[in-house]
Formats: C-alpha cells, sequence, structure tokens
C-alpha cells in the first residue's frame, strides 16, 4: 500500500498577484497597438492631427493658407511647384520650376487637391490608388501604390484665357502684350513656345 502524501501549498502573497494582473494589462496593449500597426498606412494618417478626409478618400494637410476665396476649376490652368513620393519616403517626381497643369488633365486626386487650395497655398496630400494610377505601373511608381505630394499653388487661369495667350505667342503678333509681361511674353512659369513641357 502506498501511502501519498498531500503537501499544501503555500499561499500567493497579493503583490504577485497584483504583478500578474499588471502583466495581463501590458500583453492586452501590447497587442492592441500591434494590431494598429498592422492597418493601413492611409488609415492611420487619417487619424493624425490636421489631416482631413474627402468624401473620394483624398486626404491633405495643409501646410501654408493661401489668399482669398477663389479656388481652380476644372476648366482652368493652375501653376504649381510640387513634389510627389511613395509612402516609403521615396520621390518619384519633382518640380525644377513653376509648372503649368491642367486640372481636368491630372490624375483625379491631384485635380481634387487642386480645386481645394486657394492661391498662395501649400498642401501635403495623400491620394489613394483609385486616385492615383489605379492597377497601372507608371514610371518609378509602382501598381496600386498611394502616393504622396507636397503642392504650392502659385496661381491659376482659365484654360482658354491660356490658350489665347499662347496663340498670340505663336502667331508672334507685333505689339501683341501679354497680360502682365512684355510683348509676346509667355505667361510667368509657361516655358517660351517651342520648349520641352
Amino acid at each position: 500500500m502506498s501511502t501519498v502524501t498531500a503537501v499544501p501549498l503555500l499561499p500567493v502573497k497579493r503583490s504577485y498577484l497584483v504583478y500578474l494582473w499588471i502583466g495581463i494589462a501590458l500583453l492586452v496593449v501590447s497587442a492592441f497597438a500591434l494590431a494598429r500597426q498592422g492597418d493601413d498606412p492611409l488609415a492611420r494618417n487619417a487619424r493624425a492631427k490636421g489631416v482631413v478626409t474627402t468624401p473620394s478618400g483624398l486626404q491633405y494637410k495643409v501646410l501654408e493658407k493661401g489668399t482669398g476665396t477663389a479656388k481652380p476649376t476644372d476648366t482652368d490652368v493652375a501653376l504649381v511647384e510640387y513634389e510627389g513620393k511613395l509612402l516609403n519616403g521615396t520621390t518619384f517626381d519633382k518640380s525644377q520650376q513653376p509648372t503649368p497643369m491642367p486640372v481636368a488633365g491630372v490624375v483625379p486626386g491631384f485635380s481634387e487637391a487642386l480645386k481645394l487650395m486657394p492661391k498662395g497655398s501649400k498642401y501635403r496630400v495623400w491620394i489613394k490608388p483609385s486616385l492615383g494610377y489605379g492597377d497601372k505601373a507608371t514610371g518609378p511608381i509602382p501598381a496600386n501604390s498611394a502616393l504622396m505630394f507636397d503642392i504650392k499653388l502659385l496661381d491659376f487661369l482659365p484654360e482658354s484665357v491660356v490658350r489665347q495667350m499662347q496663340a498670340q505667342q505663336a502667331g508672334g503678333m507685333p505689339g501683341s502684350a501679354m497680360p502682365g509681361g512684355a510683348p509676346g511674353a509667355a505667361m510667368p512659369g509657361m516655358p517660351p513656345q517651342g520648349a520641352p513641357r
């Protein structure tokens, strides 16, 4: 016959129980933080201070306020300085000088951003793939890439006025003065006729 000797367990100190519960709470908080890190970068960005998300999903932050209330429309040409980056920080395009862009002639997210900006403002915008190049790889931009742009809107004019100015410049009409310049001068920021665009 065997005899089993029961050894009673010593009582656990309260401080050990407190440490155990604190450890469990830290694990839960860590798991929650880790789960948030794995979510979409644009979803995380939307929670950042000062970032506004439009109904289309475009995100923007005002870096410099512009002047006035007038904003470009689809029928305007905007004169901008910009830098475009992938979300990993790789720059894929940057203006070397003020660049004219037809508002309706750029990707939808860039166009939407321009239409939000008064003259003189600078915005940082985040464009989801469906408002950018979508599932098409374009040059250094991989397919399905979210994009970030810093855009400064220097000025804008109706496209019809820009076309009229270009026609006058191309026609070389002597004595025809362009707005804001000498006879035959190009719009500020517009390359001379025949120069690469």
